[in-house]
């Protein structure tokens, strides 16, 4: 949702509360809110059909006044019903259907448009719906005098509500590791100085908020009274300024503070509560009076030691009603800010919600939000235990986590901020996951956090866009990651199709996810494939011909010969590599186990997976509790240098001098098979 805001340089709200003072002073009178004119205009289409279904897609056009919140009511002719909408919300009375704005789209400017689509289900007929009525307003395409008046309530400091506020700072971005980073500068973990046109070029991608992770520890005394440097704060007010003159909704807070120090507060309090009050009122007086458009997080991923969940949960509840009272006693914009709280471990499980959720209702403040963090199904995320496919498991991890923050807050009116979202594998290697099927989870949870009304937030500490070329390191991740701000995407069954080298040629058939698309069709670059000849299309059957496929492979030597395109009615299209390739091969090698990489000829072949087990058949290695080991730690393919390295952290949960078999996985299919044996920190690998 685009929201029109706010100012041309930081804090000018106080320029606006002079103004309004000296009115006041002058006895000039506010103007009265004239009635809303009202006028819409409905574009009805049906973009696909076939025998008891169809796609329908509607566009709305305000002709009236701006709108902050939709209902589109129509009547259907012919009995049909919708079965799926997306980018809103539908119910039914009979043959009458409501459609709501989701919370990214309520907002329709004067002459501005909307669109949503839906699958429908008819029989016999599928007529167009005779008329239209926007918020109780027919659509005749011209302008009339309001239906009811408006609400004479005024609207909250900034006009926004802490609902609209979240919902209007989707999508975010994450700062990662600069300003959080433990060390003396925020460059310590690798990430260039931060600069304005580092925050513009982001604003530039399309996000319309920041979140900027900021650890205080070596910029605070380590005693009373803990004062912050005034250097530090200068310097975070710089960057928030920039993000705020940048338009973007900005989100500071208290990170790795979290476990350096805070963690230990079960047993050193006093200490503890000081350090973060300090904190919190030295922050709170330097951004009194900042624009509603800055939001603090009282907290990053609280966790305390040594306790259990009751005593942790009172802990937590304690740190944020402190953040509460700090900020909101200094007044000015701090006044109705919206605050953002976290759970514990900021964690979806529903004991976390709970004890949060009682803390919010003890509060009783309508200007609060919630935040959780979501890396996916912990297996997928990593690719351990076998897990390579973002598969109906994987799926229902993420459905389960989204659904239980929504009953949780949104459904009774408190905002949910997913401060940081991604995959733990890129941690390791942004590699771990298989692309196509990282694609996936991105199309997916994009899709699912609108449906809930959630707003996502990229945890980005530098592996996703290049803070010095200001490009993607991944565009086509970066691709799929902005189609779901606003729709779905079509994606398949795979996005690889491996041929052997010397094997005949034959068609491919894979599965196509129409994830409430159409499929378009097939294309090499910027040609259409021809249907029938190239390629064809049964229901989501889609089959690539021998003869394309033959083109594609050329002379057949090794790797990626070709790419297709599958194209759908909306989103991104969907890529298919097209792959030459032989059997992998291992050979023989013995070294450190500090060192120690197993010489592979890959021929064209890529990882998935590795499992390990002693000669008994138990599990070898860490994760004992599954024979399939975590890419990127266990094991690490490096298709440039032929090798496949097992670092330290699988040799240090190897028995000495067992030997351990290990089973290479690859996409195509084949496996490999390989022995190793570490003895005295040498290592010999065979394979036999």
């Amino acid at each position: 949702m685009q929201v029109v805001r706010r100012r041309t340089r930081k804090w000018m709200a106080l320029a606006v509360a002079a103004l309004a003072v000296l009115a006041a002073g002058l006895g000039i009178l506010a103007p009265t809110a004239a009635y809303a004119a009202e006028g819409c205009k409905v574009d009805y289409k049906i973009q696909s059909q076939w025998g008891g279904g169809f796609t329908g897609d509607v566009k709305i056009t305000n002709l009236g006044d701006p709108v902050s919140g939709w209902n589109l009511v129509w009547t259907f002719p012919n009995g049909q019903r919708v079965t799926q909408a997306w980018n809103a919300t539908t119910t039914d009375a009979g043959d009458t259907v409501t459609a709501k704005n989701m919370s990214y789209n309520a907002s329709i400017a004067t002459g501005a448009s909307v669109s949503f689509g839906f699958n429908g289900s008819w029989s016999g007929a599928n007529g167009v719906p005779a008329s239209f009525s926007l918020n109780g307003a027919v659509c005749t395409g011209a302008v009339g005098e309001p239906s009811t008046p408006p609400t004479t309530t005024p609207p909250p400091t900034g006009g926004l509500t802490a609902m609209e506020t979240v919902a209007a700072m989707q999508p975010g971005w994450n700062l990662g590791n600069s300003l959080d980073a433990v060390g003396a500068d925020e460059t310590a973990w690798g990430n260039p100085r931060i600069t304005q046109a580092l925050i513009e070029n982001v604003a530039a991608q399309g996000y319309n908020s920041i979140r900027i992770p900021v650890t205080w520890d070596n910029h605070q005394s380590k005693t009373a009274p803990y004062a912050v440097e005034d250097a530090y704060l200068d310097r975070v007010e710089e960057v928030v300024g920039w993000a705020l003159d940048a338009d973007l909704y900005v989100l500071i807070n208290i990170h790795h503070d979290s476990w350096i120090w805070m963690s230990a507060m079960n047993t050193n309090r006093t200490v503890v509560e000081d350090r973060y009050e300090a904190i919190w009122t030295a922050l709170a007086d330097r951004f009194r009076d900042a624009p509603p458009e800055l939001l603090f997080e009282s907290v990053n991923e609280p966790q305390f030691a040594n306790v259990d969940d009751a005593t942790a949960y009172a802990l937590l509840d304690d740190l944020n009603t402190s953040f509460h009272e700090i900020v909101r006693g200094t007044g000015g914009g701090n006044a109705t800010r919206v605050l953002v709280l976290p759970t514990l471990h900021t964690n979806a499980d529903q004991g976390r919600l709970d004890a949060l959720s009682a803390t919010i209702q003890a509060l009783d403040d309508p200007n609060l939000a919630a935040t959780i963090h979501y890396y996916g199904f912990w297996p997928f995320s990593v690719n351990v235990a076998g897990f390579t496919k973002f598969n109906d498991e994987v799926r229902a991890d993420l459905e389960g986590y989204f659904d239980r923050a929504y009953n949780e807050f949104v459904a009774n009116g408190i905002p949910v901020l997913v401060g940081e979202y991604g995959l733990l594998g890129f941690d390791t290697h942004t590699g771990t996951v298989e692309q196509g099927e990282k694609l996936k989870f991105f199309e997916y949870i994009g899709y699912y956090a609108r449906q809930k009304g959630i707003t996502l937030q990229l945890w980005d500490n530098g592996q996703h866009f290049n803070r010095t070329t200001f490009q993607w390191r991944d565009p086509e991740l970066f691709a799929m990651t902005k189609a779901a701000w606003t729709t779905r995407s079509g994606t398949a069954s795979t996005d690889q199709i491996y041929v052997g080298r010397a094997a005949t040629v034959a068609d491919v058939s894979l599965t196509l996810n129409l994830n409430g698309t159409t499929f378009q069709g097939l294309r090499v670059g910027t040609t259409n494939l021809v249907q029938g000849t190239d390629y064809t299309i049964s229901g989501s059957t889609l089959t690539i011909k021998a003869s394309r496929l033959t083109t594609l492979l050329g002379d057949r030597s090794y790797g990626v010969r070709g790419t297709v395109h599958a194209v759908f009615s909306q989103g991104v299209p969907w890529r298919i590599s097209v792959i030459s390739y032989d059997q992998p091969t291992m050979s023989a090698a013995t070294g450190a186990s500090a060192t120690f990489a197993i010489p592979t000829q890959f021929k064209g072949d890529q990882l998935a997976t590795m499992e390990a087990k002693y000669a008994d058949g138990t599990n070898a290695g860490p994760q004992n509790w599954t024979s399939y080991k975590e890419f990127g730690r266990a094991f690490n393919p490096d298709y440039a240098a032929g090798t496949v390295t097992l670092p330290t952290a699988f040799w240090s949960e190897v028995t000495d001098g067992q030997k351990v078999t290990l089973t290479f996985h690859f996409w195509s299919g084949r496996t490999v098979t390989y022995y190793v044996t570490e003895s005295g920190g040498t290592v010999t690998g065979s394979l036999t």
